[in-house]
């Protein structure tokens, strides 16, 4: 046998990583001569990716243990898999659809998830040969996907980790532990989807700070008093307003107050007065109230903050906390709403709920307050606008032009020497803002209805394993930021608004009494919802509970709106009929969303 002159690796290891798969040396239980058991379960990768570094270093590590115990003699294995990674493998999906002039939409959902499978068989085993190149001593044979046993999986694809992912979620959901609800979360305006904390890359950008003038209600005035740190007057005035700085301006048409500290004395005479929003019809201005929470900082911008709790995260808080309307301004892509009533309509009930009125949380969102001449514009759009008009009607707080807070608009007004002494306060400031990791456009905090983990239940269990000795960390100080993380944990946003997933298995529809679905009045009829692993168990829920339905079927959202065959004004929650026989037919609708990837990767 002759050695070559140089050492190729390339096909060196390839050859003997194929000698060892084939004599079975990654087997679970391969070398076994004792009882013991050791198993490392990798944490799954994404199936659309590459490896980086990252995976390196895990990979490497999981392999040195597995290496170890196997040579030691345990029954050792490494279980290998991947999962579906929701968000990113729509994405490289969608591109390559957008690549030949084609679209998701164009499709039906069934028929763009068998195109994603088809990705999938041709792409999506990446990841799993470069482990191999990395010498990753994995059970192959034992390898899985969080999507295997989906409905639609090819051929290849069987398992029963999609049935386990449902089970999880209804078993969670009849404790409780699983509900729906109306909560503020980062929405991606280009995937039209919430996404998480960790899937948000805050950057900090040049930005704005737009100084207006909020009126007092009734053309009210009081004494505004500013002083130093010593406690000297420093001005003095009397006004009729009170300024806020918002680098959002677009977001002010959904203000539900304006929020000030309550050691603030500057402010204390008009706590608990009204202010009116100074944009949108004249005639329909909202009154909006000033109120205290420890929430805004007197010694930032002028120390009044305006409360949007639908499109801020902090003014979330502050809305929840003192009981203040949240109004949603926008729609999926992050354009102002174009639906409801006319503004005049829209901004009457707003006004109402300041004047006393209850409305559902339901009933406050479906409320549209973006004037007329605004909907359906870009975000971006709206805020020009939106500038504009408060400006023209001298409502921007002004400042000297060589004030060095403008940064350029400063340098320009000092080279133009007709250029005026005063100008409305648009501090150019360095602002943090979010973007998402993926689709690199700006976030935008949307509140909406989505499905959530009650996390803070679920974590109480892990802190005690900690706090009792059952589980270590090396080093020890490690406990305080596990302990921090879990004492301090919010509810799990887990629904996703994307086709590629697992489906949430709940139902939705409406029943009527047998009087009422023969007399037409379904405005009484009962909502329903019910969550079970599959389409046959979700019917025999159903039709447990409502004996006098003869049948369910099954439909898509909305398909029964509009339809001659259907009667009742249902909305979005289905329909029913009288079939020929006199029989009360039911249609239900299954959630469209899925759940976050990771729901299913941390059940691996």
């Amino acid at each position: 046998m002759t050695m070559d002159k140089t050492f190729d690796p390339a096909e060196a290891e390839a050859r003997i990583y194929k000698a060892w798969e084939e004599a079975g040396a990654f087997a679970a239980g391969a070398n076994a001569s004792r009882d013991e058991t050791f198993c490392i379960v990798i944490p799954p990768p994404n199936v659309t990716g590459s490896l980086h570094i990252g995976h390196a270093l895990n990979n490497t590590l999981q392999d040195i243990l597995i290496r170890w115990k196997r040579m030691q003699g345990f029954d050792t294995l490494w279980q290998p898999g991947q999962d579906h990674a929701g968000i990113a493998t729509q994405m490289v999906v969608e591109r390559q659809m957008a690549e030949k002039q084609d679209k998701r939409t164009n499709y039906s959902r069934e028929d763009f998830v068998a195109k994603i499978w088809e990705w999938k068989a041709e792409s999506g085993g990446t990841i799993m040969e470069q482990l191999k190149r990395l010498g990753a001593t994995c059970d192959w044979s034992r390898n899985a996907f969080t999507m295997s046993g989906a409905p639609g999986a090819p051929a290849g694809e069987e398992g029963n980790l999609h049935d386990a992912v449902l089970k999880v979620f209804v078993e969670l959901y009849e404790k409780g532990l699983i509900y729906r609800g109306k909560r503020l979360v980062n929405w991606d305006p280009k995937f039209e989807t919430a996404i998480s904390d960790l899937e948000v890359e805050n950057i900090e950008v040049d930005g704005h700070m737009w100084h207006f003038k909020y009126p007092l209600a009734g053309g009210a005035t009081y004494e505004y008093v500013e002083k130093d740190e010593d406690g000297n007057v420093t001005l003095r005035e009397t006004r009729d307003y009170i300024s806020i700085a918002t680098t959002r301006p677009e977001t002010m048409l959904g203000d539900g107050a304006v929020a000030v500290h309550p050691s603030d004395e500057r402010y204390a005479p008009i706590v608990g007065k009204y202010c009116e929003i100074p944009v949108g019809p004249k005639a329909h201005r909202r009154l909006i109230p000033i109120i205290t929470d420890d929430y805004p900082d007197p010694d930032f911008g002028s120390g009044a903050v305006k409360i949007t709790g639908a499109h801020d995260m902090n003014d979330y808080g502050v809305a929840k906390r003192g009981g203040i309307p949240c109004y949603r301004l926008m729609d999926t892509k992050a354009a102002m709403r174009a639906d409801g009533a006319p503004y005049a309509e829209e901004a009457a009930k707003a006004q109402a709920i300041i004047d006393g009125a209850e409305m559902s949380e339901a009933e406050i969102d479906a409320i549209n307050l973006v004037p007329d001449e605004y909907r359906g514009l870009d975000r971006y759009e709206a805020r020009k606008a939106v500038v504009e008009a408060i400006s023209a009607e001298g409502l921007a707080v002004m400042t000297d032009a060589d004030d060095p807070r403008l940064g350029k608009k400063k340098k320009k007004a000092e080279e133009d020497e007709d250029a005026p002494t005063s100008v409305p306060f648009v501090e150019a400031k360095k602002i943090m803002q979010p973007f998402g990791d993926r689709s690199k456009v700006v976030i935008e905090p949307m509140l909406t209805d989505q499905w959530f983990v009650d996390a803070e239940t679920l974590a109480k269990p892990a802190l005690a394993a900690v706090k009792e000795g059952r589980t270590n960390f090396a080093p020890d100080n490690w406990k305080s930021t596990y302990f921090h993380w879990l004492e301090n944990i919010e509810p799990w946003c887990i629904s996703r608004q994307l086709w590629w997933g697992h489906q949430i298995p709940v139902w939705y529809g409406v029943c009527p009494t047998e009087q009422e679905a023969r007399t037409g009045e379904p405005d009484v009829a009962t909502k329903f919802k019910k969550c079970a692993l599959n389409e046959d168990q979700a019917k025999e829920k159903i039709l447990a509970e409502f004996n006098h339905v003869h049948d369910v079927e099954f439909g898509e959202m909305d398909t029964s709106i509009g339809s001659a065959d259907w009667t009742g004004r249902s909305g979005q929650l289905g329909g029913y009929r009288i079939d020929e026989q006199g029989r009360l037919i039911l249609r239900v609708y299954r959630d469209p969303d899925v759940l976050d990837t990771w729901f299913s990767s941390a059940l691996w």
